[in-house]
């Protein structure tokens, strides 16, 4: 079962989701609210675990912005769904670089939806059109300025190889694959685009066009 968070001001766009997840038998709703902080301090109230998936609102009605919101769910170990209008490309890439898992429009159908929670639970890359858009023509996107090496221990890392794998497919030592990957979290993290994880690290690679949005093609 996947238990998800909702955190939307609207509250009928939380009842539709509500019911929709109800009827999968498959996701289970944890929480339910307006808020990040009402959402955070059921969890420290209730000692619940982290949600599986956030549905989050791109913009509350709390004055809180979508970096703060994001980073404060991703830090409480929470993947965060984006489920927004999407009108605010600029808004979208703040909420993507402070660590979003993903976008999906409120005009979506209900199943797609349903199938962008279900790809984050599950800890894989959600490519759609909303968060094509919002990366593409973003210049800060494309600065993390990766050596021709590291680009190369990145594609294919990215792509699903092991490490260890990546180092054989290379003729480098183990140590050195690593050395590589670690440089290349940095140079993402000193331009403001999350790369702690290995999902993470797929979506830089995207963004950067090293690998293909679907990543059994790389």
């Amino acid at each position: 079962m996947t238990r998800v968070a909702l955190i939307d001001d609207h509250e009928s766009v939380r009842l539709g989701l509500e019911a929709a997840c109800a009827r999968t038998g498959e996701i289970a709703i944890a929480f339910s609210g307006s808020t990040v902080r009402s959402y955070l301090q059921w969890r420290a109230h209730t000692g619940a675990a982290p949600a599986d998936v956030v549905v989050l609102d791109l913009t509350l009605g709390d004055g809180t912005t979508p970096s703060e919101n994001v980073c404060g769910l991703v830090g409480d170990g929470s993947p965060v769904l984006i489920h927004s209008v999407a009108d605010r490309p600029v808004a979208v890439r703040e909420a993507l670089a402070a660590g979003a898992a993903g976008v999906i429009s409120k005009a979506s159908r209900t199943d797609d939806v349903l199938a962008a929670i279900r790809t984050i639970a599950r800890g894989d890359a959600l490519d759609n059109i909303e968060w094509a858009s919002a990366v593409e023509g973003d210049r800060a996107f494309a600065d993390a300025q990766l050596s021709a090496r590291e680009r190369e221990v990145l594609r294919l890392y990215a792509a699903g190889l092991p490490l260890k794998a990546v180092a054989e497919r290379l003729g480098v030592a183990y140590s050195t694959a690593k050395e590589n990957i670690t440089r290349v979290r940095v140079k993402y993290v000193e331009v403001g685009r999350p790369a702690r994880t290995k999902i993470e690290l797929l979506h830089r690679a995207i963004e950067d066009g090293l690998v293909s949005e679907h990543t059994g093609d790389s």
